[in-house]
């Protein structure tokens, strides 16, 4: 638990500074030691990849909480980086969500957003529709007190500004953050009047997901308080092609291009060949 603590403490470094960081979005152990590699201060596990990845299907609620905690275990197992984790509605009502903390948690998690989206959607519905207020305000205190180390970031989550208004963009922030949560992530933002409106309302740091146009400007971002810019989930949709090619070139009797496939070196250093090899030498008495 100390290691993830520190982890959890890194990233609340991050929240308390000047910058709008980016992490990498990844899917499991490989891709997030490769981020680790390149330099990433953090990572990033979204519901909708985690559905992809675990089940390979499209992002409707259908995995479940154990599955997507398995998930987490399994990168944060790999990585010393600082995993957020996108945790959709906390898998039910409040006590759902006391539950979901709890196992995301023990699996190693940093920070988890939890969202006042009514999910899954219900018999025809004809568009995303938003909790009330007040059930999202008790999801925030049932994630809040069902968390164990105080490092752990809860952050609320809010597609209002996609979904309803500004205002209730504003309402809900300003309540979630009365709540006791540590940052407010918005979705959906399409001006920076509609980012500033929120961000002058609120004192805790901003998550941005899906900033587009004027609003991808990192610097400006900063300088509204906003510390994490998610990034779109192109590195699965990047393993799907690579995958798709290479199977395709395999069925039609047609050697993968080298160029296409990682090389014996980059493959060591993504499972950690290194470490393993000198087990082997110190704990089998035989040769890597």
């Amino acid at each position: 638990m100390s290691g993830f603590s520190e982890s959890r403490q890194a990233l609340r470094a991050l929240l308390a500074g000047q910058r709008c960081v980016m992490p990498a979005s990844v899917f499991d152990a490989t891709s997030a030691r490769i981020a680790e590699a390149l330099g990433f201060e953090s990572v990033m596990l979204a519901g909708s990849v985690a559905s992809l990845a675990v089940l390979g299907a499209p992002d409707l609620i259908v995995l479940t909480l154990s599955e997507l905690a398995e998930q987490v275990h399994r990168i944060c197992r790999a990585t010393q980086l600082p995993l957020l984790v996108d945790a959709d509605h906390g898998y039910g009502n409040a006590l759902n969500v006391m539950r979901t903390v709890q196992e995301l948690e023990d699996a190693g998690v940093s920070a988890l957003s939890i969202e006042d989206t009514v999910l899954p959607r219900t018999y025809g519905e004809a568009a995303p529709s938003l909790t009330s207020i007040e059930e999202g305000v008790g999801k925030m205190r049932a994630a809040l007190a069902a968390r164990r180390d105080r490092a752990l970031i809860i952050a609320g989550r809010t597609s209002a500004l996609a979904i309803t208004s500004t205002d209730d963009a504003v309402a809900r922030a300003k309540a979630y953050e009365a709540a006791g949560v540590d940052a407010m992530f918005l979705v959906g933002a399409r001006s920076r009047t509609q980012l500033e409106a929120v961000a002058s309302a609120i004192r805790i740091p901003l998550i941005v997901g899906g900033a587009a146009g004027e609003l991808a400007d990192t610097n400006y971002l900063a300088a509204q308080r906003v510390r994490v810019r998610i990034p779109p989930h192109q590195p699965f949709m990047a393993a799907v092609q690579a995958v798709h090619a290479t199977l395709s070139a395999m069925r039609q009797g047609v050697p993968p291009v080298p160029e296409s496939l990682a090389s014996p070196e980059l493959m060591k250093r993504v499972t950690c060949d290194g470490d393993y090899g000198r087990w082997t030498r110190d704990f089998l008495g035989g040769s890597s």
